[in-house]
């Protein structure tokens, strides 16, 4: 006998659940190329946080071995002319080498971005002076002015790395600049502006999170070239204080030994181009992941 369901016991199509979605992943870092340049920049931040526990010896202790010895079981990468050991050394070397990138980059994405969108959001006045501040500093060599910088506000780390942060600053500005002029165009900016919203609650609301794209690819990007830049001033002298270590003042004081002792140039670039290649990588992966406009053989 056929039972009869009355129309309220009835299933209807708002009580029954809908199919689940598979929800597809938005993390961009996929792939091999992205999983080379994840891991090295890992062992790196790695390195720089615990290689102080991992080293054999101290990393400005003199005499630790025979100086410029080869590599051996005892010294694995060699020792110096100041017979220091240069595994050690290109292990401490890795935390100032990511400290001041980061610096860096951090310093010139907040001031670049805030000057980016303060050109392009109010306009007129406010962005012509701001446009011209950057070509004024566009129009000076990035070397020069770094130099110029830390020739007033001394050499070391923090000094080197806000130099370079200074040169950079322009490019975040022109990036933020240009994709808050697109956005502010944008209807539901016209919206929020009728509906009475503050300019920095639209900033905050509608700005940033629709240019956040292009600026963590430029920041992606320029992590090596401030690395890069860094170990530049470093070679001149202008990084870390003797004793200490990193790259650039290892490759200099190293260099004349190039020919006789080859080990003692050798290890240290490596390590540097190693993590330059490593940022590099991680900029072309981002790129290519945020952005469809381009491609390129790493995102391939």
């Amino acid at each position: 006998m056929t039972k009869h369901l009355s129309p309220d016991l009835r299933p209807t199509p708002s009580t029954t659940p809908p199919p689940a979605r598979k929800r597809s992943s938005r993390w961009p870092l996929r792939g091999i190329v992205a999983n080379i340049a994840v891991f090295l920049i890992l062992g790196y931040i790695f390195l720089a946080a615990f290689g102080s526990f991992l080293v054999p010896y101290g990393p400005n202790d003199v005499s630790a071995g025979p100086r410029l010895s080869s590599p051996s079981s005892d010294h694995w990468l060699g020792t110096d002319a100041l017979g220091r050991d240069q595994f050690s050394r290109i292990i401490a070397a890795a935390r100032p080498a990511l400290l001041s990138a980061a610096y860096a980059v951090l310093f010139a994405l907040l001031i670049g971005t805030a000057i980016g969108i303060a050109a392009g959001f109010l306009g007129r006045l406010w962005d012509g002076v701001l446009s011209r501040l950057v070509d004024l500093l566009f129009a000076i060599p990035e070397y020069l002015l770094a130099i110029l910088v830390i020739a007033v506000m001394g050499s070391g780390l923090i000094n080197a790395s806000l130099a370079i942060g200074i040169v950079t600053i322009p490019r975040f500005a022109r990036i933020a600049r240009g994709a808050t002029i697109e956005i502010a165009q944008r209807a539901f900016v016209d919206a929020a502006r009728l509906c009475g919203r503050g300019r920095l609650w639209i900033v905050f609301r509608h700005i940033l999170p629709n240019i956040a794209s292009p600026l963590v690819i430029m920041t992606a990007i320029n992590l090596s070239t401030a690395e890069g830049a860094y170990a530049a001033l470093s070679f001149l002298g202008f990084g870390v204080r003797p004793p200490d270590a990193d790259y650039g003042s290892m490759i200099s004081s190293s260099q004349q030994y190039l020919l006789t002792d080859p080990w003692v140039v050798a290890f240290p670039s490596i390590a540097f181009v190693v993590l330059v290649l490593a940022f590099n990588l991680l900029g072309d992966v981002l790129r290519d992941r945020l952005d469809p406009h381009t491609r390129t053989a790493a995102g391939a």
